[in-house]
């Protein structure tokens, strides 16, 4: 749910036309899973690296360094399906830049977000498509991300099954490596690591350079929610929706500069 903060100082029509307000887009469950994937995908970096290329050397007989980082390994792992089904749930329940009409392209305006995306970040336009929640060439970047998840999810709880050997498991995924050769699976678990450490990079890049372009609290809205968008923008992206859905609340100013909180 959408909650504005208008600016106590414009009364004409003429400033209405470029008045900022401040729309409380993402809400906690979205930032929770964003910081909890980025910390579960750092660790089990880490941990699987060394599992496959040990690079730290135990001088005391009694240290278990393999068993340490393959528990914390399994660990995360778990932490991360836990994550992506939270995610996957908010696909649903969430508002209208979380759910999943807002990132599987169905609309010419989202194809035409992604052409124009594509145009800006090979320079052929100097600005980005004015969006309140994620650009659509985001998003499908995004869904990507959350099959390459997926796939990373299920084949470490396989490698997990095969050390584990638990019944359950072994009904879930035990037929998984009848059909494709453990090893693949492993080097398939493996590379996709590699793939995330690529995204990682450019999403990092992409979201700096957008949040520079756009002056709207792009990166600081990850962690407050908060982005500050046009009020024409907000009514375009929010025309025919209830009223209940997008709320107006009249603040001191000062609240747009990160007084927002969660309702």
């Amino acid at each position: 749910m959408a909650t504005l903060i208008k600016s106590p100082t414009t009364e004409s029509p003429a400033a209405d036309e470029s008045e900022i307000v401040a729309v409380y887009v993402w809400e906690w469950p979205v930032r929770i899973a964003h910081w909890m994937m980025v910390l579960s995908l750092i660790v089990l970096t880490i941990t699987g690296f060394y599992m496959h290329h040990p690079f730290l050397v135990a001088t005391s007989q009694s240290a278990w360094v393999m068993g340490t980082a393959r528990f914390v390994h399994e660990l995360f792992g778990f932490i991360l399906i836990a994550v992506l089904i939270l995610r996957i749930y908010w696909f649903f329940a969430g508002n209208q830049w979380a759910r999943w009409r807002a990132w599987v392209p169905l609309t010419r305006e989202q194809w035409q977000s992604i052409r124009s995306m594509l145009l800006y970040y090979i320079f052929k336009l100097h600005k980005p498509f004015p969006e309140i929640g994620h650009n659509s060439l985001a998003t499908a970047s995004y869904l990507v991300v959350g099959v390459l998840l997926v796939v990373e999810c299920i084949t470490g709880v396989v490698l997990y099954s095969a050390v584990r050997g638990s019944h359950l498991l072994t009904v879930l995924v035990g037929w998984i490596p009848q059909i494709v050769y453990i090893q693949y699976i492993r080097e398939i678990h493996y590379f996709v690591m590699f793939l995330f450490m690529a995204f990682l990079i450019h999403h990092v890049y992409s979201a700096i350079v957008v949040s520079m372009k756009e002056h709207n609290g792009l990166m600081e809205s990850i962690f407050s929610g908060w982005k500050f968008v046009p009020r024409r923008l907000l009514e375009q992206k929010t025309a025919g929706r209830n009223e209940g859905e997008v709320r107006t609340q009249h603040e001191p100013q000062s609240s747009q500069t990160g007084g927002g909180h969660d309702r």
